[in-house]
């Protein structure tokens, strides 16, 4: 057996690039071993096995070997069990890619954000609403890094959140009631109660929730842009 073999990891591949003129660099990741990239030797040569298999939002079982960081591709099967994302789920699902490159420290499981990973793919494939999976994987991404958020209780009195009333939400602690003549964007207080509850059911909860996470994405992203909302946004204005 290859030194430092590990065989049997379901996985997903979140990007990939060229290395050499016929191998990839694949970033994947696997539901046991969190983040990691891996070589894919010969991946671009037309015959090779591994390459039909190497696709974004394809449920894997992976094999690989090696005790350096970059390790190498020995396996990669289809699993199957999810349909082609097109289209506009095909845009969400690189967002979704983007936000794991981009946040996710490397070589850190985390079964959770997997499993919610792989039911936003699976829910948008089928024709699901887009705003409460988006919502939900973002939620447990952020959980899963150690910004849990706390939405039901004002962060400055320790009173419950309110449906009737606007808070402002403040980064890193949470939502405060929005004092009067204070013109900072708010968000109401059903719409943070709705987010709890996971009930995107009103028209006024998804777009506010959007906002809000926008937001604080934002502000974990530490300023580095986002390409595919970018896409989003210009297919949308062509």
């Amino acid at each position: 057996m290859a030194k430092g073999r590990i065989d049997g990891q379901k996985a997903f591949v979140l990007h990939a690039h060229p290395y050499s003129e016929t191998s990839l660099i694949v970033d994947v990741f696997s539901r046991e071993q969190g983040r990691l990239p891996l070589l894919a030797r010969g991946a671009r040569r037309p015959r090779s096995v591994l390459r039909g298999n190497l696709m974004a939002f394809a449920p894997l079982e992976l094999g690989w070997f090696g005790t350096g960081e970059v390790k190498t591709l020995a396996k990669a099967e289809w699993l199957g069990g999810i349909s082609l994302l097109t289209g506009r789920c095909l845009l969400l699902g690189y967002y979704l890619n983007e936000l794991l490159v981009k946040l996710l420290p490397r070589d850190d499981a985390h079964p959770q954000l997997f499993d919610a990973y792989e039911d936003a793919l699976r829910a948008l494939s089928s024709g699901a609403e887009d705003a409460p999976e988006l919502r939900r994987f973002e939620q447990t991404l952020l959980k899963e890094l150690g910004y849990g958020l706390t939405l039901d209780v004002d962060a400055r009195s320790g009173a419950r959140v309110v449906d009737d009333r606007e808070y402002v939400f403040w980064i890193e602690r949470g939502p405060v009631e929005r004092d009067d003549g204070d013109d900072t964007a708010s968000v109401s207080g059903k719409t943070l109660l709705d987010m709890v509850a996971d009930d995107y059911s009103d028209a006024r909860t998804r777009f506010e929730s959007k906002g809000l996470m926008r937001q604080l994405i934002a502000h974990h992203l530490s300023g580095r842009p986002l390409h595919s909302r970018r896409v989003f946004v210009e297919l949308q204005e062509l």
